[in-house]
């Protein structure tokens, strides 16, 4: 109900994934006479949608910490606690990000040995997936080095499992690919990640600058909330840059507007290669149950994808793979301690 579309698109996203994936219902919590009315309207959802009436909704305004408190009562909290109870595999919400990370926190808690939860997103890519995956793109803009080995476990966990990739490429997003770049964080995880790498099944690329994001060096791109999540948004800024500038270019002229008919199929392929609605969907990695954070302003296309996003990893039992990658890994990185260089040149135990 929190989404800037309202539930309207919610609804028409889901009545779209359901007619693609016939194994799937759906629990969909909000108003409930809002709700009905919109179902109706789409005869997939017939027999496959039960609706629970929550009568309050989180805002885009709402603070983290007072939807905690009070949140009862809403659609999101409603929802995180569909998935607590066993009832869904998954939640989908298109609502405020830092509220549905807080309700998902206290309602489904963290995996045991997990610091800080993160999200991760598909990126466009030269791959032959055609995806990267980057995390963290939000869920705390702060990482010390511990928290960006966790994510380098549940990226390639994620990597395996949802993208089905054996044993993905890994790549640690610094200013350069010089060991002696970036911040004393990034330099003792980028020390310890071998060992990690060993463990958690993964191939260690090394340090990687922002123009390996969509490049086919590596599949996993492991990085802070804050640096993945203008990453994330500058990348979505360029590509509609992209689509507008194209669109302006081929309306110039008459000529323009005939090469555009000719160049018609090949628009639409380049439209769909960087519309970012395709991958829309950030995964809530960390939690002991799967949470889908669709972009707020989603059409229906765009929860579509994150709908289908959940389903392929509910089908594959995301959550059982990702918490025993980061049981097995838990000791590796602190055990890398003692065999790492020392970052800061003096020959002791790194300092945090």
């Amino acid at each position: 109900m929190g989404g800037d579309n309202g539930p309207a698109a919610v609804v028409a996203g889901l009545a779209s994934a359901l007619a693609k994936h016939p194994e799937m219902n759906a629990v969909v919590h909000g108003d409930e006479a809002v709700l009905a009315a919109l179902v109706q309207r789409h005869p997939v959802l017939h027999g496959r949608c039960t609706l629970r009436h929550a009568p309050r909704v989180v805002t885009m305004a709402d603070k983290p910490a007072q939807v905690m408190r009070h949140g009862a009562g809403t659609s999101m909290w409603s929802a995180i606690d569909c998935v607590k109870d066993g009832e869904a595999t998954v939640a989908v919400s298109c609502g405020n990000t830092g509220a549905l990370m807080a309700v998902s926190m206290l309602r489904l808690r963290k995996l045991p040995g997990v610091n800080r939860p993160a999200i991760a997103c598909l990126w466009p890519s030269r791959n032959v997936g055609g995806f990267n995956l980057m995390l963290d793109v939000g869920a705390d803009v702060r990482a010390e080095a511990e928290d960006l080995l966790q994510y380098a476990v549940m990226g390639a966990s994620y990597a395996q499992d949802g993208l089905g990739l054996a044993c993905p490429r890994l790549g640690l997003l610094n200013v350069g690919t010089e060991e002696h770049k970036g911040r004393a964080e990034l330099k003792e995880a980028h020390d310890r990640m071998p060992a990690v790498a060993e463990i958690a099944n993964f191939a260690y690329a090394g340090f990687i600058e922002g123009g390996d994001l969509p490049s086919d060096r590596v599949d996993v791109i492991v990085t802070d909330g804050f640096t993945g999540n203008i990453a994330l948004k500058t990348g979505e800024g360029t590509a509609k840059l992209i689509s507008d500038f194209l669109a302006e270019a081929f309306k110039a002229s008459l000529m323009s507007r005939f090469a555009a008919l000719l160049a018609w199929t090949s628009l639409r392929r380049l439209q769909r290669r960087i519309d970012p609605r395709r991958v829309n969907g950030g995964v809530f990695l960390g939690l002991n149950g799967i949470v889908v954070k669709s972009h707020g302003a989603a059409d229906a296309t765009g929860v579509a994808a994150a709908i289908n996003l959940a389903c392929r990893l509910a089908q594959v039992r995301f959550i059982e793979g990702l918490a025993d990658r980061v049981a097995s890994a838990a000791g590796a990185g602190q055990d890398a301690i003692e065999t790492a260089p020392d970052v800061n040149g003096s020959g002791d135990s790194p300092s945090l």
